[in-house]
């Protein structure tokens, strides 16, 4: 009587904890809405390894803070788009075929995230072209691009000179390359230095390819610190043609070919912003705030 009162005690157990654990599980186990979903919309790159540890990095730390949600992708460059097709079979959504398929699913509820760095002229065609689809949908939400905050300014000085400590050794200058842009977001780049250097941040130095600050604009302000070393790194989600050409390439008018020629020993380090963590907390922490506003 005794082995058999311990042995139901035990089975009971069993199924008890077997249930628990089953609930647990369950628990953690977050149910897909079906009705809305995430479209994380960028530029786009050819160079397919810095696309993954970038882009790819971006969306993956979306879907994992947020499993409710389906994560979709979008680029805005139809030449890249096309090549991608044509040299890899690889199809990517424009923003109209991306939006046209979530109605076509149908989604309801949308949030679009850029993984823009600005509010530039490719942000707004976005909010333009959102805004043709306002009926497709119950709700749009775009959110905002890399820098809009003065937490973000101070997240990414944080992210990127983070990154690039082991370098500050009072010797060696800082660089970083962005796009640049003739629309009246350039501004940020001029902001993201006067902040550096009001953080302390005294040899690190922001110039653009396409636009203010320029190369000649950073050597000026290099000069008679004392420097040996320049290293070089892309202000860019990417690491894509700029980064690889226009900064690293070996052609004489590359900012690599340049600052080696006027006797610096130049290291350049082709790693896109997309590829470090605390950068993608900050587009997770912009979604975050889309689903809160999707939610009011």
């Amino acid at each position: 009587m005794k082995k058999l009162t311990s042995l139901l005690l035990a089975v009971t157990l069993i199924c008890v904890l077997s249930a628990c654990g089953s609930e647990e599980a369950s628990s953690q186990t977050a149910e897909k809405s079906t009705d809305t979903a995430i479209l994380v919309v960028s530029f786009g790159t050819s160079y397919n390894d810095s696309r993954e540890a970038t882009i790819g990095a971006i969306e993956n730390s979306i879907a994992e803070a947020f499993p409710q949600y389906e994560v979709r992708r979008a680029f805005t460059s139809q030449t890249i788009i096309d090549k991608l097709k044509e040299r890899d079979g690889t199809e990517i959504d424009n923003v109209t075929e991306a939006l046209d398929r979530a109605a076509a699913d149908g989604i309801r509820n949308l949030i679009v995230q850029p993984t823009h760095l600005m509010n530039g002229y490719e942000y707004t065609d976005l909010s333009d072209e959102l805004n043709n689809y306002s009926e497709q949908f119950d709700k749009i939400v775009l959110g905002d691009p890399l820098l809009t905050s003065d937490a973000d300014y101070d997240a990414v000085i944080s992210a990127i000179t983070a990154a690039t400590a082991d370098y500050d050794d009072g010797t060696t200058a800082i660089v970083f390359m962005g796009h640049g842009t003739e629309a009246d977001s350039n501004g940020v780049y001029a902001t993201m230095q006067e902040k550096m250097t009001a953080a302390g941040y005294a040899n690190y130095y922001i110039g653009t390819v396409e636009a203010q600050p320029t190369l000649d604009d950073v050597v000026a302000a290099m000069q008679g610190k004392g420097y040996t070393k320049v290293v070089l790194e892309p202000l860019m989600v990417v690491a894509g043609d700029h980064a690889n050409n226009d900064m690293a390439g070996d052609e004489p008018d590359s900012w690599k070919s340049i600052l080696t020629a006027d006797g610096y020993e130049v290291e350049c380090i082709l790693r896109g912003l997309g590829e470090i963590e605390a950068i993608r907390q900050i587009y997770v922490d912009h979604v975050q705030a889309s689903v809160d506003q999707l939610g009011a």
